[in-house]
């Protein structure tokens, strides 16, 4: 096996060029020259294992909580002692040709801001007619939220299922998972957007079962806030006095959609110690107040510092539309960081070792052997 592992080491260092031309996958490994998959996680692959010893941003927390999540009697309140977190600093998302017709707008995985424990990276996406054939995780959760479209999924597991407009999908790849997300093509030629999020698993969970949970659209609860100027989809975690629905991720990770219209305030209570950041997908808006306060334009990332309790969003009333901003907040892992493509551990032998795991079709990768999915040969 250690003279296998040091042949795969060898032919990753001789094709990395070749991987630049993968999406996120490493299907067909063996024949990686003669496949013609462009990469949709091109960045991810186009460097060797990367190792980020703790949060590059902020001091990672020392263990998760037994009970991470507080309970609806331990609700998070604004009051006069709160303090409002400081802006850390905005990435602008930049969007770039991925894939077979893809647009993305990464802000988390690039040299801006690689890693903000426990969140490994965040893709705004659109697409037309590209989809995402099969291929493997192992180590990390995904989370996908889809906005416009229709998106098919299957797994070698024999999960499989469709994500239709404001649906989620939370999967754990644990010890490992291969699977498909295609898109349906639009008959209005319309596009296929969606968020998605990988994050982090604690280094108990990293092999531990796949699974997959959706949440629908119809399940999110609401708040409404500053009579009525906000409302807010509560995806996972608390919102002025309304829960969400259940705990959907192993990593303690709170999901918090927000649509402010013009002339709108909303001050969000965040877990102590729990790194934050706020994507803006629509509009404009301002983060804090007073001399502190910073402008965040569409497709901006704004992350945030970890001292403090609360952030501030809020629209001029002039605003001539709405703005859409979707926070984040997570607690952060104190553990390295390496990670190559799809696969995220904690030392470069357990990525070595999880090559030769794909390859080989053992240790979690069994089902892989002989299973393709149903839709990964879709054409648009």
């Amino acid at each position: 096996m250690k003279v296998f592992q040091i042949i795969i080491a060898i032919l990753i260092g001789l094709s990395s060029t070749l991987l630049y031309q993968y999406r996120e996958s490493f299907s067909d490994f063996v024949n990686l020259a003669k496949s013609s998959v462009p990469n949709h996680y091109s960045d991810l692959f186009s460097k060797p294992p990367a190792t980020t010893a703790l949060n590059e941003t902020a001091a990672a927390s020392e263990a998760i909580p037994e009970n991470h999540f507080p309970t609806p009697e331990q609700h998070l309140t604004v009051t006069e002692m709160s303090t409002r977190r400081a802006v850390a600093k905005i990435v602008h998302a930049i969007e770039q040709a991925e894939g077979a017709g893809a647009r993305v707008r990464r802000s988390i995985g690039t040299q801006q801001q690689r890693n903000f424990s426990p969140f490994l990276m965040l893709d705004h996406f659109a697409s037309a007619n590209a989809g995402f054939p099969d291929h493997p995780h192992r180590g990390q959760e995904t989370i996908t939220y889809l906005l416009e479209g229709v998106v098919d999924h299957e797994d070698f597991a024999g999960n499989s299922g469709t994500l239709y407009p404001g649906d989620l999908q939370f999967m754990t790849a644990g010890r490992g998972i291969v699977h498909a997300e295609m898109p349906r093509k639009q008959t209005d030629g319309g596009q296929t957007v969606g968020l998605q999020l990988w994050v982090d698993l604690p280094k108990k969970l990293k092999y531990c079962e796949p699974r997959y949970r959706d949440l629908r659209a119809a399940e999110i609860p609401k708040a409404e806030v500053d009579e009525g100027r906000v409302t807010v989809k509560v995806i996972s975690g608390q919102s002025h006095g309304v829960d969400s629905v259940k705990e959907l991720a192993y990593t303690p990770v709170w999901l918090l959609d927000f649509q402010l219209r013009p002339g709108a305030t909303v001050t969000q209570a965040l877990p102590r110690g729990w790194n934050a950041f706020a994507y803006v997908l629509d509009g404009d808006v301002t983060v804090g107040e007073g001399a502190e306060a910073k402008k965040a334009e569409q497709y901006d990332n704004v992350f945030f510092k970890q001292e403090g309790d609360v952030i501030q969003l809020s629209t001029e009333a002039s605003a001539t539309k709405d703005a859409r901003v979707f926070v984040i907040a997570g607690t952060p892992l104190d553990q390295p960081v390496v990670q190559y493509g799809p696969f995220v551990l904690n030392s470069q032998e357990e990525v070595m070792q999880t090559f030769a795991d794909y390859q080989t079709h053992e240790n979690g990768f069994e089902r892989a052997k002989s299973w393709r999915s149903q839709i990964g040969d879709r054409v648009y």
